[in-house]
């Protein structure tokens, strides 16, 4: 018996080495702080500083799409300087420090100024931080590594939303917002730990600049990019959740609940997506997330209690393990081995340039017309991303070695 679930162990957790577990640490102990935090920002707007749903998709999507502009930059300097420790120690360590500052936002513009600050440094760590876990892990099992990786991010984020709905109540919204602070500056401590492995040397053309690099990209990339960047257009996200949650009666701690639900469900899902993903190829795992989204869109059109509310919840953490992860790691796989950050960036870069205008969107339609337009339009780009995911080809992925 201790022989087999040895030999369980080892199969399940073959690939997860030294950095690995220790960038799965971090992701943990920086989602306890950024979920004390984020999942508030919504009904701290709306409920103390008397902000609409507009608002909210501005605050959310500007914040995004400026820290998009960095993440192909630090992920292209990155490649040519063969160096990504400094990147993932700056990022963290901002989005660390500026966090706590969100208790002294008075008004909806500084609560702006912050959250696009925050995002800097999540647009400098992104893709170096990505390119360390998959260059520290082997192909077949890299699916495996970066489901490891987003598990570990998702429980440090349903443990950071636990910490808000128990702190909340007693310390009020500015309180826990310095309260974040404590497990923000562990993540960063522990990023020391890290052991770099430097890429191989470039050529010399592919350093002469970021133009040149990006047109390196092959094309069933940039067209795997588009697909993702369409889909993201319309991914309103979880924000819009917790505002269906108040608008049909639920309190705030019912809202940030059930958001501790979804992040519960992603959580025990991300890493049986990523060795899914190893097995039957992303594509096919990516397009079934694209699909379940479109579907519970379809399904928010016509809920008008929050009893329900719970389902969609955790279908939206099914949903999100299965593109999490999946999305990166079939960038890695259709990218050039010297270009791997490059264009990790590309990528992170594409989908934040149009959380703005998808932000914007949804959030007008919600207050000009009515929640129901809102989860309309997400259901259709769904379709549409999965119409031109249809063309993208699928790499082989080598099969799991037993």
């Amino acid at each position: 018996m201790i022989r087999k679930m040895r030999a369980v162990n080892d199969r399940f957790f073959r690939g997860i080495g030294p950095n690995i577990l220790i960038l799965g640490i971090v992701s943990l102990c920086t989602d306890v702080s950024s979920q004390m935090v984020f999942p508030l920002i919504p009904l701290y707007l709306t409920s103390v500083l008397g902000a609409g749903a507009f608002i909210v998709g501005l605050v959310e999507g500007a914040a995004e799409t400026t820290a998009s502009f960095l993440k192909v930059v630090s992920g292209h300097i990155s490649d040519r300087i063969r160096r990504r420790k400094p990147f993932v120690l700056l990022g963290y360590g901002l989005s660390s420090v500026v966090k706590p500052l969100f208790a002294f936002a008075y008004v909806w513009p500084a609560v702006l100024a912050l959250r696009v600050i925050e995002r800097v440094g999540k647009g400098l760590r992104t893709a170096p931080r990505d390119a360390i876990v998959a260059e520290s892990s082997e192909g077949d099992v890299r699916g495996r590594a970066f489901g490891f990786n987003r598990a570990m991010d998702g429980i440090g984020s349903m443990g950071g939303a636990v910490l808000a709905v128990l702190l909340l109540p007693v310390y009020g919204f500015r309180n826990v917002f310095l309260i974040a602070f404590i497990p923000g500056i562990l993540a960063v401590l522990a990023i020391f730990l890290i052991r770099e492995n430097p890429p191989a040397a470039q050529p010399v053309a592919q350093q002469s600049s970021l133009k040149i690099s990006l047109r390196l990209l092959p094309k069933n990339l940039r067209l795997f990019i588009a697909a993702s960047a369409l889909f993201a257009f319309g991914h309103y996200g979880y924000a819009f959740l917790l505002l269906k949650t108040l608008a049909t009666g639920g309190s705030d701690s019912t809202a940030l609940l059930y958001y501790v639900l979804f992040y519960g469900v992603y959580t025990l899902c991300t890493i049986p997506a990523g060795i899914a993903s190893d097995r039957v190829g992303r594509k096919p795992v990516i397009m079934a997330g694209y699909l379940m989204f479109g579907l519970l869109s379809a399904g928010l059109i016509v809920v008008t209690g929050s009893a329900v509310l719970p389902v969609f919840f955790a279908a939206y953490g099914i949903f999100f393990a299965f593109i999490d992860g999946a999305q990166r790691v079939f960038i890695v796989d259709l990218a050039p081995p010297d270009l791997k950050a490059t264009a990790l960036g590309t990528f992170h870069t594409a989908i934040g340039l149009v959380a703005l205008p998808g932000g914007f969107i949804a959030g007008m339609l919600w207050d000009v017309y009515s929640p129901a337009y809102t989860f309309l339009f997400g259901a259709l780009l769904a379709v549409l991303a999965l119409g031109l995911m249809m063309v993208v080809k699928n790499n082989p992925v080598p099969p799991a070695r037993s």
